[in-house]
């Protein structure tokens, strides 16, 4: 699972010309996300799971009536940021207990999956807990928090998407024309630095025809991209109906058949089960991104094998070349960990040099942080947190210049862009690179929801800038925009 952490807030409200029960009902729920991309998504389905209950999403959290926070783990800071959170949210509930709307308390996601029991403790404001595998319970315990506290956090057998009503087509184009589905959960190859194995529980893929339903689902109400996502999701192995397996390479294949779905990606990927029919793919599947996040973590043989990584330097140096060779214009992200114990400088000059070796057209690092219950945290040699941060910032120096050079690179191009919304300035589009770069142009509403080739012109520190440029007479344009522009 990547490491990467950022805050996601769902909470867009239904047009009121669509409205629905989800637009229609008389409670509200703001829910926050902390965390990766899997966060997000589940983010929007618990707002589904309480669509039918009467709830509608809002955007600020003055205005809800039940706020849940959807946690992340991975990071010590994010776990305490949540309990700084539900500090500031408590004194809320305080000033509200006697107002005609109380305000309910929610946390959700792999903190409450690891530390339920503690959450209640430290946090009494706190009514309902509920790990990943169970939100789809989430309307049922509400009703039973009333006085007491409710926790689940169990890892239950049925799956939880089968329980969740799909979004009406107006709250999907609410989220806009990009969508997370998730097709995997969990992770067998307990790195001695993660807790996914015990928050997330073991590998498990979707059945192939449910992430198909899904997909189309969202194809028809308007979404052009998907980016499937999983903790190891290039580990998936869906199972068909007719009992027949399917790999990520299969399911990307299928999904490249839908006419209306322009953009496929995938998220995150182990490098060894980076199988020869993915790499396949991205050779062959037009609607396959090239671009790959493709973790490493470490340049050092040894340090490699402390994680439990079971792979070496030389091993993601040739899965990288292979991957290049199938698909030459493919660009890399990728997850380093520094100041794991026993990290010496030689370990880490390491990694530097596999950085430079290979660049990145973007890097997710982070200062190693013991979780409690990990083989990691008690190991011997922990660095200290001195010399973490001194290499810390020298391989942001590092990679922030690689990234760097690889968005000036795109200078002089012509990239395909999908437009996603209109810019903030008159007249503005903002669009999406195959490579993940924000582009920005001048052009017509009517671009929104489709493919055009842009001259890139120039760049400045996170985006692109360019020309939309005329299409040939015989051209036409992919689809007509399913959004309002006005």
């Amino acid at each position: 699972m990547t490491t990467q952490v950022a805050e996601a807030v769902r909470g867009r409200q239904e047009p009121a010309a669509e409205a629905g029960p989800e637009a229609t009902g008389t409670r509200t729920v703001y829910i926050k996300s902390f965390g990766c991309q899997m966060n997000v998504y589940d983010a929007g389905r618990m707002a589904d799971a309480l669509a039918p209950e009467g709830y509608r999403e809002v955007s600020d959290v003055e205005s809800a009536d039940l706020v849940i926070l959807n946690t992340c783990h991975i990071r010590e800071r994010a776990t305490e940021k949540v309990f700084s959170e539900l500090g500031r949210l408590r004194e809320m509930k305080d000033e509200r207990a006697a107002s005609a709307r109380p305000l309910t308390l929610a946390v959700a996601g792999c903190v409450a999956q690891a530390e339920g029991a503690e959450i209640v403790r430290r946090q009494k404001a706190v009514d309902v807990v509920v790990g990943p595998q169970s939100y789809h319970r989430l309307p049922e315990l509400l009703r039973q928090a009333h006085g007491r506290h409710a926790v689940d956090t169990d890892f239950p057998v049925e799956d939880k998407l089968d329980h969740i009503a799909a979004p009406s087509p107006a709250k999907i184009r609410s989220r806009g024309l990009s969508a997370f589905v998730t097709i995997q959960e969990g992770c067998d190859k307990f790195c001695t630095f993660c807790v996914v194995p015990y928050t997330r529980g073991a590998e498990v893929s979707r059945p192939p025809e449910k992430v198909l339903a899904e997909v189309e689902t969202l194809v028809a109400s308007g979404v052009r991209e998907v980016t499937l996502l999983g903790q190891n999701v290039n580990a998936y192995h869906g199972v068909d109906g007719a009992g027949a397996a399917w790999s990520l390479a299969r399911l990307v294949r299928q999904l490249d058949a839908l006419p209306d779905l322009v953009r496929v990606r995938y998220t995150t990927s182990h490098p060894n089960d980076m199988a020869d029919d993915l790499i396949a793919a991205h050779r062959d599947v037009p609607s396959l991104m090239p671009f790959l996040h493709l973790p490493v973590q470490s340049g050092s043989d040894r340090v490699l094998a402390a994680m439990n990584r079971k792979h070496r330097a030389a091993d993601y140096r040739a899965l990288v070349a292979r991957v290049r060779a199938a698909c030459p214009d493919i660009a890399l992200s990728s997850d380093f960990i520094v100041g794991f114990p026993g990290e010496t400088e030689a370990d880490f000059q390491a990694t530097l040099d596999l950085i430079a070796e290979i660049t990145f057209a973007s890097t997710f690092f982070f200062i190693y942080s013991p979780r409690a219950g990990t083989p990691g945290a008690t190991l011997p040699d922990q660095v200290p947190d001195s010399v973490k941060r001194d290499r810390l910032a020298r391989l942001q120096t590092l990679v922030e210049s690689q990234r760097h050079g690889f968005n000036a690179s795109a200078v002089g191009r012509t990239m395909p862009v999908l437009f996603e919304k209109l810019g903030r300035h008159p007249g503005q589009l903002v669009g999406k690179s195959p490579y993940l770069q924000p582009v920005h142009v001048e052009g017509p509403a009517t671009l929104i929801g489709t493919v055009h080739d842009v001259a890139i012109e120039s760049v400045e520190a996170n985006s692109l800038f360019g020309r939309v440029l005329p299409r040939p007479p015989s051209a036409t344009l992919e689809r007509e925009s399913l959004y309002e522009t006005t």
